[in-house]
């Protein structure tokens, strides 16, 4: 048995050096390091100087085109607009990403991530231009300058969707105005430039639907004598917090008014409309609206009867009602009663992050849909101290998009 097995550890090591990477041609190498995650392939740059130079490599590049989906990663935000933290789904855990340099050589303030979509993230710069850049090569491209009729036009959402089909087509949607007079244009990546202004007009055929009163958050007295509008205020980096979402081939963008309800907006139809409230005009809760799936829901935080409550809405234009979909559990809600908390969702797939944050209080939970899961993310520690996010952007980690 002795001699057993030495000579399979004599056939193990011979095998070893007959199968040998550095043996492998340069196409053949490139195709295997092409599926390996992102993460792994920039560990593995520093094994040698050919490895390395495979990721500029144009037909590395390629190879890494025909991998369909990449598991995401995303791009954490926190208290100083800092954003130099992903979380990596796949592994479960933090990582530090050096933002592009393009974006750090500023004077006056920090971009902040205000969309993403595919393996790309839009950042609105101090003077409110918008940049379009790839967070893991530093690709950045400085979108034109909008335009607009007024300077005192308000942007009410800004939302990107990438062409699956093309690894570097992507539109930005920027959609402005006074309720009920909005507007939008849309930035053609393949085209380099902005289409013209285009009117929406306000549709309000079914009576349900039309639920805004000048599209104005309103202030009443809580039980605890406080002050507060229907409309809580959005963190920075989610001000224009939307998604936008391709419905039976027609391009369509989500988002929430200052009176906390869901607008949507037909860009093929060129007319935008209102969902009715999930709960009355006088009630005190915490509201955003998340892609899922390809579709678009809702989530939504409010307090009852001594206790919090979170749940995940779906809306139904059959009997143009909503839906829940899910329910966080009652013990892990209930934490976050009379936090006065901020919530932000992100969404990627089946997987929703949500982050919830207030004065002196900051979680993050993953929702996992198909299987019905709540996890709540570690706490991510950098030089000891302990990071708050308040937002996420999602996107694909992919080393060949050139924006």
């Amino acid at each position: 048995m002795i001699h057993l097995a030495a000579g399979k550890s004599r056939k193990r090591k011979e095998i070893e050096r007959a199968f040998s990477f550095n043996d492998l041609n340069q196409d053949l190498l490139e195709r295997v390091l092409s599926w390996l995650p992102a993460s792994s392939f920039m560990r593995l740059r520093t094994v040698c100087k050919r490895w390395n130079s495979i990721a500029k490599s144009r037909t590395f590049q390629a190879a890494c085109a025909h991998i369909p989906s990449r598991s995401p990663w995303f791009l954490m935000v926190d208290q100083e607009l800092d954003q130099s933290i992903v979380y990596d789904a796949a592994e479960g855990n933090w990582k530090a990403l050096n933002p592009p340099i393009q974006l750090l050589d500023r004077r006056k303030g920090k971009p902040i991530p205000v969309a993403a979509s595919g393996a790309t993230v839009c950042y609105q710069t101090v003077d409110g231009g918008l940049e379009v850049c790839n967070p893991v090569t530093g690709s950045c491209r400085k979108l034109p300058h909008l335009r607009q009729a007024t300077k005192a036009c308000y942007v009410r959402a800004i939302a990107m969707h990438s062409t699956p089909s093309s690894s570097s087509s992507y539109k930005v949607v920027v959609v402005s105005g006074e309720f009920p007079s909005l507007a939008f244009r849309v930035f053609d990546s393949m085209r380099g430039l902005w289409d013209n202004e285009v009117k929406l007009v306000h549709e309000t055929k079914n009576s349900a639907m039309s639920c805004m009163v000048d599209g104005e958050a309103f202030y009443f007295l809580s039980e605890a004598g406080d002050v507060v509008a229907t409309g809580t205020q959005r963190s920075l980096s989610k001000q224009y917090s939307s998604v936008l979402i391709i419905e039976n081939g027609e391009e369509i963008v989500y988002f929430i008014s200052p009176s906390a309800t869901v607008v949507a907006c037909n860009l093929a139809q060129k007319a935008w409309y209102e969902y009715p409230r999930l709960l009355p005009i006088y009630s005190e809760y915490s509201i955003d609206v998340v892609e899922c799936n390809g579709e678009m829901l809702v989530v939504l935080l409010s307090e009852f009867l001594d206790t919090a409550s979170l749940r995940v809405w779906r809306f139904s234009k059959e009997d143009v009602s909503w839906r829940q979909v899910a329910t966080m559990p009652p013990a892990m809600a209930h934490e976050f009663y009379g936090k006065k908390l901020d919530i932000n969702c992100c969404g990627h797939g089946s997987m929703i992050l949500m982050c919830f944050h207030s004065d002196g209080f900051s979680r993050c939970v993953m929702f996992r849909m198909e299987a019905n899961e709540w996890v709540e993310l570690p706490e991510c520690f950098v030089y000891g101290c302990a990071k708050e996010f308040m937002s996420a952007f999602s996107f694909e980690p992919r080393l060949e998009v050139v924006v």
